[in-house]
């Protein structure tokens, strides 16, 4: 697993899952055009820009490169890097058939070839954050402060989620990884706290 610094902005949920077995960092999907509309996500992606960078990491077709260009007009050029697959005709194991253009996409190109793309685009390895607490939020944390595991967990996840303004669709492993991008864990502990008093008023 490579540490990298800055968060993965890919198309679908197979890139995602492909780059999830690769590298340790926060990985968001664009959902196609889908973030063309997705105002909370917009904002989610431009957050992520300004804390640790974002690389964009979409297929070769003409779709990617529609997207790329519209990341590019929402961030800010010093905090995107655009990581380039090459063109690699083939089709994907999981597809009864090849996509339009007859390109593979980030999921179906070798592990080595993303490696390769990400050396060229000029990004470093094992780069992760160094912060000041060594504290991580974790999966515990959250059964404890009922943010998971319990009765109305997944509601306080969502009162969590608009206190820190932050997507209310985001899910419960996707949070941590944020949470853990954005904050120390006392800021996190400091927030639940709040939470329970705004939920007492």
């Amino acid at each position: 697993m490579i540490k990298l610094r800055e968060a993965i902005i890919t198309e679908g949920k197979y890139d995602k899952i492909k780059l999830s077995g690769l590298f340790d960092t926060v990985i968001l999907t664009t959902d196609g055009f889908g973030i063309f509309k997705d105002k909370e996500k917009q904002r989610l992606v431009r957050r992520l820009a300004r804390e640790r960078g974002i690389l964009v990491l979409t297929d070769s077709d003409s779709a990617g490169f529609v997207i790329r260009s519209f990341l590019s007009g929402i961030v800010e050029p010093q905090y995107i890097t655009h990581v380039y697959i090459p063109d690699i005709f083939g089709k994907e194991k999981r597809k009864d058939a090849p996509s339009k253009e007859g390109k593979l996409g980030v999921e179906g190109v070798r592990t080595e070839v993303i490696l390769e793309a990400l050396r060229k685009a000029g990004v470093a390895a094992e780069s992760a954050p160094q912060t000041e607490s060594c504290r991580e939020v974790t999966k515990t944390d959250f059964m404890e402060d009922g943010l998971a595991g319990g009765q109305n967990s997944a509601e306080r996840r969502r009162a969590l989620l608009r206190q820190l303004d932050l997507p209310e669709r985001t899910s419960a492993n996707a949070m941590l990884k944020i949470i853990n991008t954005f904050m120390t864990y006392e800021d996190y502990k400091a927030a639940v706290e709040k939470l329970g008093k705004e939920s007492k008023q």
